[in-house]
């Protein structure tokens, strides 16, 4: 499917150079969703280099503020609009097999909230996506259920529409996410 009033722009979220110029090509923008993400799963919880754990960080939560950072001018030029960023149901389930995957998705999920918080005044919704594992490459290696990619996409484009300010994608998230009041077990 195409449709000529959406551009999608590919860039390396970890190039400032890169950032500025995807915000200086688009400057009628109104919506930017950050999906870009990495797994980290290289670094162990007691072994193995950092590596894949500050890959982690740098991408999915230094990118996603880049990126924010860089087109929330522009988005405040255009009315406010939306920012969405894809976050993971391990934004609030520490994970011992992907411990960096996990820290990083929760360091983006508070980040989220500091945006919506930030960018309020000048109108522009900030919305959290959480899923488990996505029909996608990142999840590849998982052979537990997974959600259609379609479906999380579909999620997010009726939190657009009712501007809600988070979407939890799936049963397992829901639960996760509401396991948070809960006091912690043993």
């Amino acid at each position: 499917m195409t449709d000529d009033g959406l551009t999608p722009l590919r860039l390396d979220v970890t190039k400032p150079e890169e950032v500025a110029a995807a915000a200086a090509a688009a400057g009628d923008v109104t919506i930017v969703i950050n999906n870009a993400g990495v797994g980290g799963f290289s670094t162990k919880l007691l072994s193995g280099a950092f590596d894949g754990a500050r890959e982690a960080m740098e991408i999915n939560y230094f990118g996603t503020w880049a990126v924010a950072r860089a087109f929330a001018p522009i988005l405040a030029r255009n009315g406010g609009g939306a920012l969405v960023n894809m976050l993971s149901a391990a934004s609030w389930a520490a994970r011992p097999e992907y411990p960096g995957y996990a820290a990083s998705k929760a360091a983006q999920w508070s980040l989220t909230g500091a945006l919506r918080e930030g960018l309020r005044e000048q109108g522009t919704l900030v919305i959290g996506v959480h899923a488990g594992f996505v029909e996608t490459d990142l999840a590849s290696f998982v052979a537990a259920p997974k959600t259609d990619a379609a479906d999380v996409a579909e999620q997010t484009m009726e939190a657009l529409a009712n501007d809600r300010v988070e979407v939890l994608a799936d049963e397992r998230t829901r639960q996760i996410k509401n396991a948070l009041s809960q006091p912690l077990e043993q």
